[in-house]
């Protein structure tokens, strides 16, 4: 049951000073009077009585239940005032008056005066709260006095700094709910509705009991509904709202909100006195069982550190000392042992035993308890006269064991010294004996002896250094029998053996030097003569094997000179045997006399000279050796000889023969490239003389194979060159094949030629033309031409060519893109270009288009005459003069080509074409004169020249057979000279120029023109 405490204050509780706050420093009368008339605004609200009867009843349970008893309407039960005053004096902790049992009105009111009373001695002034009204069962009376017995006993004395009642329940609330999300408690009735307040105060204090995070702000009756339960199952807070109606009411009753929170408020705050009471109690127990510990520990400590110390002093007391050191060693590291190992730890136990017995007696003296008494035996004292007894023993062990080992060391050393020299000079001594003793020298070479010999000296030098040390040993040992060390005896057996030893050793060093120098002065001598045999072995040994070399040596010979110059050199060689073999007899006569003194003198020789490894039986192999490669070397040379002799004659007989066919090619081919470039007479001639001339190739077929079987002879003797000619096999094929090629291409050629002539309709005398002006310009004379010389020959037949124009025609004329412009390329690039032209008929019918009306009444173009009618024109190289005459521009650069032969000469009939008549070009016998040197004006020409057609033909009906768009086979008349052959072309033109001054376009610039004017080619 909480004690409330009555306030010194007055206070005063009735329907008409109620209010909404509390001041800080105002009195309850005060904070009832800033409440709202809860009689006169609340209870006009169902749904808030319908809270504060809830509430209200569940509150006076939570307290009834301490008594056994509870309520069920809050109106009824309380009329008689009995259940009223048990309220009041379990809230408070006192007793009321007795209560009256009678069931009459009076004594309900006696009753209901009585605890109303018992309010108003705490201080509560009660206004219009009349005993009558309970007794009536006045609901709204009822409430009030419920609500003035919650704020007086369970929200007035709630204080937060400073604040009490509802403000500080506020504050407190606040508080406790800042750090939730979503919770910002700011009065007791619209901050509470989502029910997040509720379980935020809950998990503040007992967060086992929910699990915030999952609480949703938009559930908020599942929140009120698992707050509620939690309260009432865990912390014993009963059940005051109902979930549903907090929800749907806009504005919770804020008195039922208070009274349940302050439910709340009690609950944890009693919760948290109860827990410091108890820590308070816990706090007591601890320190009692704490000090009670530490008595355990010391007399448990303090037990096993005597007892350590009683085992530990009869062990650093014994004094019994060990014959050797490495005993001692032993002792001496269990007791640094002891010293690193066993006893810091019981140090630290020491001290920690006097630190434990120190704060025991501290937390007894501080908690008025009576001091610590340890058992007999067991008292600091005792253990400190037990510590100090250990270390006067500890100490005075240490210091016998440090000496003990000091005497065994110095004992140990002279022992291990001892045994050092001992080993060091039987080490030493090791085999000695059996080195003196052995008779090497009598094997050994003079330079053998010597060496044995400083090596004897060497080792007389090291005995008698040795002879320090074995006094040393025999002191050492005698020493040790002074000191009694414990193996005496061993070491007085061992000194003895080497002191014998040594006696022994000095005796068979001298026999051994006498030795040694006897076979010294033996050996001297014959070491002399196997230095003799070696000086001479060498040079004759190193002269039988480059015989032996030189005569097996492989030969390789071409000629039959060389072959006659190895003849030569090995007759030489033969004639120097003799002398040779003396000299083998007088080498092996040096062997034979040193091998006399070694076996007189009972010496063993080793068998080999130490100077040369070129034993006798080496000199004489070799020798037989040479015997018999002689008589086969003869044998070889004089096969090679015969061999020789014949490739001789094979090479003659290649080279008669080669020297006649390989010029006969070269000529043929220099023949054809001729022919090729010349192309006299017509197309068909040339074809038939090249097929006759290519017969005649192929029956000369027979001498080269003659010279194949040859060659395969020459190739089946392995020679490989011959001086007697400058032709191979492979030269004279390749020569062959060439020619053959070249005249079949050259056959093609003409036939291709052919075929464009009668497919593009060209007379021989154009072909003639194309040939000469591609030879001008192929100035390699390979039969085709580069890009620079191609651009040069289509400039001087009168293109003005740009780089475009030209890389089109290279296009045409080389679609492989090799460089190279073949004879047959530019022929069917001129056929291309010269096919394009127009028919007599044609041009006629162009002037009347151009005329209109102005033809005449006899046919004729404007007065004009048809061309043919009228004077001869001038020949191809002048160009028309004003007064009709020709004037001569300086000739262009010489050319093979027949049309520019002088005016004088006659022009060679053409051939006839297969596709028109032929023209016959005729000149009159009066030459042009010569152009001048010194002055480059031109000279004037009345040479005329006609053109004759044969009988039946109209002039009008022939076909321009040379006329073309641009001029070919000469100058342009740009560079001063008419086109090439094309007198028919001259003809029309001139008529043109007739028919325009005919039709009066004179004065539009048209009278001014020339015949030659028109032959030039178009601007680029």
């Amino acid at each position: 049951m909480v004690d409330y405490h009555a306030a010194n204050q007055s206070y005063q509780y009735g329907p008409s000073s109620g209010g909404n706050g509390a001041g800080g420093g105002g009195s309850m009368g005060d904070y009832m009077a800033q409440e709202d008339d809860w009689d006169r605004d609340l209870l006009l609200d169902p749904a808030w009585e319908k809270q504060q009867r809830k509430t209200f009843t569940a509150w006076c349970n939570s307290h009834l239940r301490k008594a056994g008893t509870q309520i069920e309407n809050i109106d009824e039960d309380f009329r008689d005032g009995l259940k009223l005053m048990l309220l009041l004096e379990v809230i408070s902790g006192e007793r009321l008056p007795k209560p009256e049992r009678g069931k009459m009105r009076v004594h309900k009111i006696n009753n209901v005066n009585k605890a109303l009373d018992f309010i108003a001695s705490k201080g509560v002034k009660l206004v219009s709260i009349g005993a009558e009204e309970i007794v009536d069962g006045n609901a709204k009376m009822t409430l009030g006095m419920i609500w003035t017995i919650i704020l007086r006993f369970a929200i007035q004395d709630i204080s937060v700094e400073e604040t009490s009642a509802k403000e500080g329940l506020l504050l407190w609330c606040q508080r406790k709910t800042a750090p939730y999300k979503n919770v910002n408690v700011q009065n007791f009735h619209i901050s509470w509705k989502d029910g997040l307040a509720f379980n935020a105060l809950i998990h503040r204090h007992r967060p086992e009991l929910i699990e915030y995070d999952k609480l949703r702000k938009d559930d908020p009756v599942t929140n009120l509904n698992n707050a509620f339960e939690v309260a009432e199952k865990y912390l014993d807070i009963p059940k005051m709202l109902d979930a549903e109606d907090i929800v749907n009411t806009a504005r919770p009753d804020e008195k039922a909100i208070m009274t349940y929170v302050s439910s709340f408020y009690h609950a944890f705050s009693g919760a948290q006195k109860a827990e410091t009471a108890a820590n308070r109690i816990c706090k007591v127990l601890a320190v009692n069982q704490e000090n009670e510990h530490l008595m355990e520990d010391y007399e448990r400590l303090a037990s096993d550190l005597l007892e350590w110390i009683r085992r530990t002093i009869p062990w650093l007391e014994d004094r019994v000392p060990q014959k050797t050191i490495q005993e001692m060693q032993q002792k001496l590291e269990d007791f640094r042992d002891y010293r690193r190992v066993h006893k810091p730890p019981k140090v630290q136990e020491k001290c920690q035993l006097e630190i434990n017995f120190n704060t025991l007696q501290t937390k007894l003296r501080l908690s008025n308890r009576p001091a610590f008494m340890p058992s007999e035996g067991r008292m600091v004292s005792d253990i400190n006269n037990g510590w100090q007894h250990l270390e006067q023993a500890e100490k005075g062990y240490e210091e016998w064991l440090l000496n003990e080992i000091r005497r065994l060391e110095r004992l140990d050393h002279l022992a291990e010294k001892f045994r050092q020299k001992a080993s060091i000079h039987e080490a030493w001594t090791d085999g000695k004996e059996a080195m003196l003793k052995h008779r090497d020298y009598e094997t050994a070479t003079l330079s053998d002896i010597k060496a044995l010999i400083r090596k004897h000296e060497a080792f007389e030098s090291d005995l008698a250094a040795h002879q320090d040390r074995v006094e040393q040993i025999a002191a050492i040992a005698q020493e040790l029998n002074e000191l009694d060390y414990y193996d005496s005896h061993n070491v007085n057996t061992r000194c003895q053996k080497i002191c014998d030893q040594w006696d022994a050793l000095g005796s068979l060093t001298h026999s051994r030097r006498e030795a040694l120098e006897k076979t010294e002065k033996q050996l001297e001598t014959i070491d002399q003569l196997h230095l003799e045999y070696a000086k001479r072995a060498a040079p004759f040994n190193n002269w039988m094997e480059s015989a032996m070399e030189d005569l097996q040596d492989m030969f390789i010979v071409h000629t039959i000179e060389e072959i006659e110059g190895l003849i030569s050199a090995h007759d030489q060689f033969k004639s120097t045997l003799p002398d040779a073999d003396r000299e083998r007899e007088a080498i092996l006569a040096i062997h034979k006399e040193a091998q006399r003194i070694a076996e007189s003198n009972h010496i063993k020789l080793s068998g080999s000279n130490p100077y040369t490894t070129v034993t006798p039986q080496i000199i004489n192999s070799k020798w037989e050796k040479v015997q018999q490669l002689v008589p086969k070397r003869d044998h070889a040379l004089l096969e090679e000889q015969s061999k020789q002799q014949s490739n001789e004659h094979l090479r003659r007989q290649f080279a008669s023969q080669a020297n006649v066919v390989g010029p006969w090619i070269q000529t043929k081919m220099e023949e054809i490239g001729r022919i090729s470039i010349e192309m006299n007479g017509t197309l068909e001639d040339q074809l038939s003389h090249l097929k006759r001339y290519e017969r005649s190739i192929v029956e000369y077929k027979p001498n080269l194979d003659l010279l194949e079987q040859q060659h395969q002879l020459i190739q089946e003797a392995l020679i490989f060159d011959n001086k007697h000619t400058n032709y191979t096999m492979e030269h004279v094929r390749v020569g062959w094949e060439q020619l053959l090629t070249t005249i079949a291409r050259t056959i093609n050629e003409v036939e291709n030629q052919i075929l464009t002539r009668d497919a593009k309709g060209i007379s021989q005398e154009q072909m003639q033309e194309f040939r000469a002006s591609f030879n001008h310009f192929d100035k390699k004379q390979t039969g085709s031409m580069d890009s620079d010389d191609f651009r040069a020959l289509l400039i001087s037949t009168g293109y003005s060519l740009g780089d475009a124009e030209f890389n089109r025609i290279m296009s045409v004329v080389d679609p492989n893109h090799s460089g190279l412009v073949t004879f047959q390329a530019f022929i069917d690039f001129m056929s291309r270009e010269t096919t394009d032209t127009d028919t007599a008929d044609q041009v006629i019918a162009s002037f009347k288009v151009l005329a209109g009306d102005k033809v005449s009444r006899n046919g004729n173009l404007g007065g004009t005459r048809v061309p043919g009618r009228e004077a001869p024109l001038q020949p191809g190289r002048g160009r028309a003069s004003a007064g009709g005459g020709v004037a001569h521009n300086p000739p262009p650069a010489p050319r093979t080509s027949s049309r520019l032969r002088s005016c004088g000469e006659s022009c060679p009939p053409t051939r006839q074409s297969t596709a028109s008549p032929a023209w016959r070009p005729t000149r009159a016998p009066t030459p042009c004169p010569a152009p001048s040197t010194t002055s480059p004006s031109p000279q004037p020409c009345t040479a005329r020249a006609t053109c004759e057609a044969p009988a039946g033909d109209s002039p009008t009906e022939r076909p321009l057979l040379t006329a073309s768009r641009r001029g070919w086979g000469g100058p342009s008349p740009r560079s001063g000279g008419l086109p090439g052959p094309v007198p028919l072309t001259l003809y029309l033109c001139k008529a043109l120029c007739q028919f325009f001054r005919g039709v009066g376009w004179a004065g539009r610039g048209w009278g001014r023109l020339s015949p030659l004017s028109l032959l030039a080619p178009p601007p680029a």
